[in-house]
């Protein structure tokens, strides 16, 4: 939901989609979660017993299919970008479309690289590539080449910050294919047909993958989201939903949502996880949420100001007052996420930096059990402010500096990332 923002607010704050801010926040935190449960049984803990396993598993075995939300927003955001900056996805300027995507992806990544390929040759526990199965030339090469997904297909997992990567392998595939397919066909409904045809396959390369981990990690067992994510962006341009229809869609987004995620017995009844489908209806939950929430900010967009002056016009003070106090309130406690969200892509890549050393440090002092729960809310924070460093001294810079040296002025204005 997009609130009434303080004044204090930035207006580049004002100009992204809070909502979906918070949708990433919560995403990349079921990922950190899970990274680090696995590494520390959160429901060993006397705390984690009385919470059972049910809600064991909402809380901490979530990870893959946050990742798998991302791939849904990822594409919906891009779409939205391109419409915005180009008019039409048919008018894609593929050079400039491909160096602003290199501006936000490679600074952050090639860091990333080098500080593992430094770790590698200094021989530092957790961070050593097996040789057994690969090298690290042929793992920088797949990572360079965005098949790290392929390669831990074949020769097993790499250490836990190499493998982060077998997502970005899968999104930036089909971003490199995304501009040629849209000025190729040309035509929004060709365009919206190829699209389906990922939907319509995502389920099939899931279930009839040659192993487990190419089921999770394959390019179409992945894209199928990213493709959901694109075609809902199409859809957001061409409709205008009344407020109500914007909240019914995001209830039964929502509903499909916590089907996968939280009531998995119902799920697992209606074999959706067998039939490769339980991606399928979280991507298509993920896509009604992205909907609803763009609505609802482009709608409270363009009746803000009217809004504003019948409010300052009409409303008696306390009226006025606790309005601003509410969306004041409610704002600020979804601070957190939001901050999360906004530096989501940082926090993925480097938070096995921040959890290795937590995990070693707990285990190696022999802390009781019982402390156990402080650990998880320590290495999120941790994790987040690692990424907001790296964001804001170091990614974020360059990702502007690359822009503004080499992207071409659009007479259209490009909504924010």
């Amino acid at each position: 939901m997009t609130l009434p923002q303080p004044a204090t607010v930035s207006s580049q704050a004002e100009n992204r989609v809070q909502g979906i801010d918070i949708l990433r926040g919560l995403c990349i935190i079921a990922v950190v979660l899970h990274h680090t449960n696995l590494r520390v049984r959160f429901h060993l803990s006397a705390f984690g017993k009385l919470l059972g396993p049910s809600a064991d598993r909402v809380l901490f075995w979530n990870g893959y299919y946050g990742v798998i939300v991302f791939f849904v927003i990822s594409g919906f955001l891009i779409t939205t970008w391109s419409l915005k900056r180009w008019g039409s996805l048919r008018h894609i300027d593929r050079r400039q479309f491909y160096l602003m995507r290199f501006a936000r992806i490679i600074p952050c990544l090639a860091g990333l690289l080098a500080i593992l390929a430094l770790l590698d040759r200094a021989g530092v526990p957790r961070f050593v590539i097996n040789t057994q199965h690969t090298s690290l030339g042929r793992a920088l090469l797949a990572a360079l080449t965005f098949h790290i997904n392929w390669l831990e297909a074949h020769t097993g997992y790499l250490p836990a910050s190499w493998d982060v990567l077998w997502s970005l392998s899968v999104e930036e595939v089909f971003y490199v294919f995304f501009p040629l397919l849209c000025t190729l066909l040309r035509k929004q409904l060709l365009i919206a047909g190829a699209f389906c045809c990922f939907v319509i396959i995502g389920p099939f390369a899931r279930t009839h993958a040659f192993n487990d981990l190419w089921a999770d990690y394959g390019y179409l067992s992945g894209m199928d989201g990213i493709a959901l994510g694109c075609l809902a962006a199409i859809l957001t341009a061409r409709i205008r939903l009344s407020g109500k229809a914007t909240v019914a869609l995001r209830l039964c987004g929502s509903a499909l949502c916590l089907l996968i995620t939280v009531f998995r017995a119902a799920a697992a009844r209606l074999a959706f996880y067998k039939a490769g489908l339980d991606v399928t209806i979280l991507e298509l939950g993920a896509a009604m949420l992205l909907i609803s929430l763009q609505q609802r900010f482009e709608n409270s967009a363009i009746a803000g100001d009217v809004t504003r002056a019948t409010t300052s016009a009409n409303s008696p003070n306390g009226v006025k007052s606790f309005f601003n106090s509410t969306a004041r309130l409610l704002f600020h406690s979804t601070a957190f996420l939001r901050w999360f969200g906004r530096n989501s892509y940082e926090v993925y890549l480097t938070h096995m930096f921040v959890l290795w050393p937590v995990v070693l440090l707990y285990l190696h002092y022999g802390i009781s059990l019982n402390f156990l729960p402080l650990l998880f809310p320590v290495a999120l924070a941790l994790t987040g402010l690692l990424g907001y460093l790296v964001a804001q001294f170091y990614s974020e810079p360059l990702n502007r500096g690359i822009r503004k040296q080499f992207a071409a002025p659009s007479k259209r204005t490009a909504a924010a990332d």
